[in-house]
């Protein structure tokens, strides 16, 4: 059974940072991306980067390049988001994903966190 745990939420003034982590259990990950996506109040739940287990290899929302980095620890099987130059409008639920690579996000072999709370105040 795959577990996903995220941690590293919370109240963060514009400007700041965090760093969100999402340890992984249940399987060996290295056909799987990892991928953070985050959802803020009445939208969608959106993409915001994934990671390749195997090679590193990493994907952005275009409007996350440049403040949001994603990494990955193999062996402690975590990711992380780093998250810097936070702003008001990253407020949202952010929530850690696992997909096999030749799957689709949000298909039914994507497992998911919990997720973890992100307040940026201006």
């Amino acid at each position: 059974q795959v577990q996903l745990v995220e941690s590293g939420g919370g109240l963060v003034q514009a400007g700041g940072s965090l760093r969100l982590s999402c340890a992984a259990s249940g399987r060996t990950f290295s056909r799987y991306f990892m991928g953070w996506f985050r959802q803020a109040p009445g939208k969608e739940r959106v993409f915001v980067a994934s990671i390749m287990w195997s090679d590193g290899s990493t994907y952005y929302a275009d409007s996350m390049k440049g403040r949001f980095t994603i990494s990955r620890d193999n062996a402690k099987n975590t990711v992380y988001l780093q998250m810097n130059s936070l702003k008001p409008e990253d407020t949202a639920v952010y929530y850690c994903a696992v997909r096999p690579v030749l799957a689709a996000w949000g298909a039914s072999d994507t497992y998911w966190g919990q997720g973890t709370q992100v307040t940026v105040s201006s």
